[in-house]
């Protein structure tokens, strides 16, 4: 059982145990509210751009910042958690998550709005990462499994959050939907944050449960954590797209703001039912495998996003893209997990989430680009699927050197 301590420290963990899937739906139910800040902007992109003058591009670097503070956040929170804990930070998250959205709502100028988008992604950005490298650690069988689920806490605030935000869209403005989540935000995350327990993350009933890097033959640590890197850069260019832009994109094609969003939840609806999906698979056949096959699942999606326009089609291909991409970016995690230091988790899964999320910025500012050059959004899924092959590659590449290389193949 765990053991806690006078400073309501865990000391001692016994792995999937009722505590560990405590642990989990908290850390779950968190992570579908502090995430806001990643879905909001997507719905009242729209409104932004006729309220202040500006064009696809310029909205869509609202996007763009967010994951800039995501992705920093995601890695300098993920040292932190490896030394303290993953407590303070979340009650730190809050108060900034719950202090941006007010604050957006006196803001007079764009520029403002750049700024505070920042610190909504790095708020959320503890919500995402680092609560995955937590969650690791209080899961020996299940662990794929555990990590998806965190993962997929994401994705249900993607389906949740637009269809709640483009509701009250319908009566009333941006800035008083900003006011409504942030009142959400405290009434239910705060109580979860002063409740949870902290987690000595490295302690040696943790560290028995090493790496392999054993098994990576002539690829050492560093190399394997730097093609993770450019494979999640690439694979998040490509996710983009359809994530980003497929509420614009509706709205463009004159099936209004409330199918776009419904569609987006559709997307990352299915995207949820992906990542326990894939979570299952990682558990019996490694997360090597399991990002292969689901990178190559995405690149196939995104392809059928070409000759389908109708809105009935885009329902259906959102709904096979959602379901094919759900297990990327927790296989990346669930990879470092198993191959590299133990002791260094918590930042080495937050360099490689950081590098998602700058593909995924990246990603959504280029395709509003290309939009804003075309007037379509056709060379911009062209676009998605160029990167999206550049991850396969690198995907690969890591396969052949921990599997192929050996005189057998080996699973798990």
């Amino acid at each position: 059982m765990a053991i806690i301590n006078a400073s309501n420290t865990i000391q001692n963990i016994e792995h999937d145990s009722f505590n560990s899937w405590i642990r989990l739906i908290l850390l779950f139910t968190i992570g579908v509210i502090g995430t806001v800040g990643m879905w909001s902007v997507v719905v009242v992109m729209p409104a932004i751009e006729k309220e202040f003058n500006i064009d696809r591009g310029q909205a869509s670097l609202l996007y763009a910042t967010t994951m800039v503070g995501f992705g920093l956040g995601n890695f300098l929170i993920g040292k932190i958690i490896d030394k303290f804990g993953l407590k303070l930070p979340i009650i730190f998250a809050i108060i900034i998550l719950v202090s941006s959205y007010l604050i957006a709502m006196i803001s007079t100028e764009f520029w403002h709005l750049l700024i505070l988008q920042i610190f909504m992604g790095t708020a959320a950005a503890t919500f995402f990462g680092p609560s995955m490298a937590d969650i690791g650690n209080f899961f020996e069988k299940r662990r794929g499994l555990a990590v998806a689920i965190i993962a997929s806490a994401n994705y249900v605030a993607g389906a949740f959050w637009p269809l709640v935000i483009s509701y009250f869209l319908e009566f009333t403005t941006w800035k008083q939907v900003y006011l409504y989540i942030g009142i959400i935000c405290i009434v239910v995350m705060f109580p979860i944050a002063l409740y949870l327990k902290n987690n000595v993350a490295n302690n040696e009933s943790n560290n028995k449960f090493g790496s392999e890097t054993n098994t990576l033959n002539n690829l050492s640590p560093n190399t394997l954590q730097i093609l993770l890197i450019l494979a999640g850069i690439g694979c998040c260019l490509a996710m983009a797209m359809p994530q980003v832009h497929i509420v614009a994109l509706c709205v463009e094609r004159g099936f209004g703001l409330s199918i776009g969003a419904e569609i987006l939840a559709v997307m990352l609806f299915s995207g949820m039912i992906s990542r326990v999906g894939f979570g299952f698979l990682s558990d019996k056949i490694g997360p090597v495998y399991t990002l292969f096959i689901g990178s190559l699942l995405q690149m196939l999606s995104l392809v059928f996003f070409l000759p389908f326009d109708s809105q009935l089609s885009l329902y259906i291909v959102s709904l096979m893209f959602g379901l094919s991409q759900g297990g990327i970016v927790p296989a990346y995690a669930m990879i470092i997990r198993k191959y590299l230091p133990i002791e260094q988790v918590g930042e080495r899964v937050g360099l490689v989430i950081m590098a998602t999320i700058v593909g995924m910025g990246l990603g959504g500012w280029m395709s509003g680009e290309i939009f804003d050059i075309t007037q379509s959004y056709k060379l911009a899924f062209v676009n998605g699927i160029f990167w999206n092959f550049t991850n396969l590659l690198i995907v690969t590449f890591i396969m052949w050197q921990i599997y192929f290389k050996k005189d057998k193949l080996v699973l798990g």
